[in-house]
């Protein structure tokens, strides 16, 4: 389990394709501490680490994966949100994230606030799944707060912090990321039917 909140920014350095595999060679702050078989969230997708060389480590994602997630328009040097799975005694600082992807979004606007950006997502509703204001949401990995919810559409607003210590720097308009929607909210829809 995640929470949502960045642990580190990695490179990819290289990728591999192996029958309908991707394997994905990265380098991030923390590769030194890390071992074979532990989870590890890249751009909000749970991932295995599979093998650590020096500085490099290699996750594999296999073709369900790539075909649900933005993960499949990574190349070399594109810079991904990292996170390790949740201690079991840490603080509990952004909302339940279980690194289980729903479904691709795509950006429609980024704009610039004077202090602060407000971007806007657009979504397939047709999935079930649904955003409400002041709720949770995971964009990238990102546990952020929605401060605008349409049909198949919401935006959130991003602090200098977060814009600066993610990629939502390098998202712009056109731009796919990875959505995960509140686990709860998924609960409460599946009851009432939606």
């Amino acid at each position: 389990m995640f929470t949502g909140i960045i642990e580190t920014l990695g490179t990819v350095t290289g990728i591999r394709i192996e029958g309908t595999n991707k394997h994905f060679n990265l380098t991030a702050p923390f590769t030194n501490e890390l071992k074979i078989d532990q989870s590890v969230a890249h751009n909000g997708v749970c991932l295995t680490v599979v093998a650590i060389e020096n500085d490099t480590y290699t996750v594999t994602a296999i073709d369900e994966t790539l075909q649900k997630t933005s993960l499949n328009d990574l190349k070399e040097g594109d810079i991904v949100n990292l996170e390790r799975c949740m201690q079991a005694n840490g603080r509990f600082d952004g909302h339940v994230v279980q690194g289980h992807v729903d479904q691709v979004g795509i950006c429609e606007s980024v704009e610039d606030q004077n202090g602060s950006w407000l971007f806007t997502f657009s979504y397939d509703g047709s999935t079930g799944n649904v955003t409400v204001e002041k709720g949770s949401i995971c964009i990238n990995g990102i546990s952020l707060t929605v401060v605008n919810s349409k049909e198949n559409q919401f935006s959130v607003a991003i602090i200098p912090y977060t814009y600066e210590h993610t990629n939502l720097q390098h998202v712009k308009p056109g731009t796919r990321v990875n959505l995960e929607f509140d686990i709860i909210g998924k609960y409460v829809a599946r009851l009432l039917g939606k």
